[in-house]
């Protein structure tokens, strides 16, 4: 194993539960480097969880572990699993959190019921600490997936918005905001090369328009809207030195479209 774990929670860092999470993994497993990818996701945010793990968990070695805590139903009859895709691990609750994964891939999951590799002494609000801190951390030293769980074929699956294209363009829709208020749409690349191709097209996002997609957010004025592919791949609408979301009064679940013109 590469006896890394990342761990991504919206637990934020004003109280502790971070580090008792840590403390956990490093008593079971003193060598495991801990990698944060983010503690800031909002509370109870499942979409934006799985989208900010998606999109930095596949960049990592083989065989990291990725501990995944947003959990708004701890304590019911929802299922702890762990899963293996790729060469990737996850370890986190069914909640569908990790459906935006396995929708792309082909999966191994098991539902995380062998009580020997939990903490002896367990919360019902605080699995994060006592029952998936401990499996990543085994998971990490080596411990073979199917020994830390049965089975399981059917798991929770969360519905993503899909974009939808016609003889006049595409729309789609705000699926994540990030720190710098950058409106993430659902609206890849490469559905924009296949269905717009190299026609011209206006935006339109809120009650603002944008008449054509840039590079980066220098190729407008300061203070002005724009759109482009970010890093994930996707159509992004940012402010050039300013915040999208704020500013344009846009949240998540905005429709944007990109309406094909018409030639004279």
């Amino acid at each position: 194993m590469s006896q890394i774990i990342t761990l991504t929670t919206d637990f934020g860092l004003q109280d502790q539960y971070v580090s008792a999470m840590k403390a956990v993994i490093l008593g079971i497993s003193p060598n495991t480097r801990l990698i944060d990818i983010s503690h800031d996701i909002p509370a109870q945010d499942i979409m934006a969880g799985a989208w900010v793990t998606r999109n930095a968990a596949f960049l990592f070695p083989a065989n990291t572990v990725h501990l995944v805590v947003v959990d708004p139903g701890v304590g019911t009859d929802r299922h702890p699993i762990a899963m293996k895709i790729n060469d990737q691990y996850f370890v986190g609750p069914d909640n569908g959190i990790f459906s935006l994964f396995y929708s792309e891939f082909e999966y191994e999951a098991v539902k995380l019921n062998k009580e020997k590799f939990w903490r002896d002494t367990r919360s019902r609000t605080f699995h994060g600490r006592d029952i998936f801190a401990p499996v990543a951390a085994h998971l990490a030293n080596g411990v073979d997936l199917k020994e830390v769980g049965d089975p399981i074929k059917e798991l929770v699956t969360y519905h993503w918005a899909v974009p939808i294209g016609d003889k006049d363009g595409l729309q789609g829709w705000v699926v994540h905001i990030d720190r710098f208020g950058n409106l993430i749409t659902n609206i890849s690349e490469q559905l924009i090369e296949d269905m717009i191709g190299r026609r011209k097209v206006k935006i339109y996002v809120g009650n603002t328009m944008i008449d054509h997609l840039v590079n980066t957010f220098g190729d407008v004025e300061e203070g002005d809207p724009a759109a482009f592919i970010g890093s994930s791949g996707m159509l992004e609408i940012g402010i050039n030195k300013g915040n999208a979301a704020k500013l344009l009064s846009v949240d998540k679940g905005a429709q944007v479209s990109l309406v094909l013109q018409v030639r004279p």
